[in-house]
């Protein structure tokens, strides 16, 4: 069987896995929308000034957010917890030992993740058009928003395996994931949004991460107009995807740590 081959039945077994688990399943899709409903609930009213100048709806802001959060769940979290699961379980490491060759079985594990990742997308932008009002990305936006959210879910997949070098064993693999992307997720405006008012130190501390330009992205490409998308947040996130790939690269371990 050619390398294609290989990797599309992987991609196949890998998706059969994941909806073989409906509470894992479930749950990663209602996530979003949860927070989706519970922020635009608690924060939803009223108009939100993103720039001098800028504003927007904080309901319409959060279906972008919630969108950017879907994305990074669905790669990142995910990813960096289960493979570290897989390796300290050792199915890793049997599956090394088998004839499918390493590159194979680990894009498979991000092709799913991606497909998720854009399922996950379509499906928080269709609730946010219809309860919300939110608009629909056309022409141009919706070809950034497309390369958007592909460039966001490999960057942020190579990230969540890059993170699984410094994950010490299984059980420590949420607090260390959650350690990592929650403070991100705060200081780059997904939860709360950044108004002008917000510390100088927060904002210089998002910029240097790649979570803050991915949700900038998500946000011009998904509003157009009232805020400018700008190719230099996509680039800073593709270039945080390379020294993921490259730490993952050098890094990624196939045992249980000792």
């Amino acid at each position: 069987m050619t390398t294609a081959g290989l990797l599309g039945r992987q991609v196949r077994f890998t998706n059969l896995a994941f909806w073989r688990n409906p509470a894992s399943a479930f749950f990663t899709f209602a996530f979003p929308l949860m927070f989706l409903v519970i922020f635009t609930s608690l924060l939803g009213s009223g108009r939100l000034e993103v720039a001098p100048g800028i504003f927007i709806e904080q309901d319409r802001y959060y279906v972008a957010a919630m969108a950017s959060f879907s994305v990074i769940t669905a790669t990142y979290t995910n990813l960096a917890i289960s493979v570290s699961f897989q390796r300290d379980s050792g199915i890793l490491k049997r599956t090394r030992g088998t004839p499918v060759p390493a590159a194979v079985y680990l894009s498979a594990r991000v092709i799913h993740a991606i497909l998720v990742s854009l399922l996950l997308v379509v499906i928080t932008a269709t609730f946010g058009i219809l309860v919300y009002g939110a608009g629909i990305p056309t022409g141009t936006a919706l070809l950034e928003f497309i390369v958007t959210v592909i460039v966001g879910a490999m960057a942020f997949s190579a990230l969540g395996l890059a993170t699984t070098a410094i994950v010490p064993n299984a059980e420590a693999a949420p607090a260390v994931v959650n350690a990592i992307i929650l403070p991100l997720l705060f200081l780059s405006g997904i939860f709360i949004p950044l108004g002008t008012d917000a510390p100088q130190w927060m904002k210089t501390l998002g910029d240097i991460f790649p979570v803050k330009h991915f949700a900038e992205a998500m946000m011009g490409s998904f509003y157009g107009s009232p805020l400018p998308f700008q190719w230099s947040d996509v680039l800073a996130v593709a270039l945080w995807g390379v020294v993921g790939l490259v730490l993952a690269t050098r890094f990624f371990s196939w045992e249980p740590r000792k």
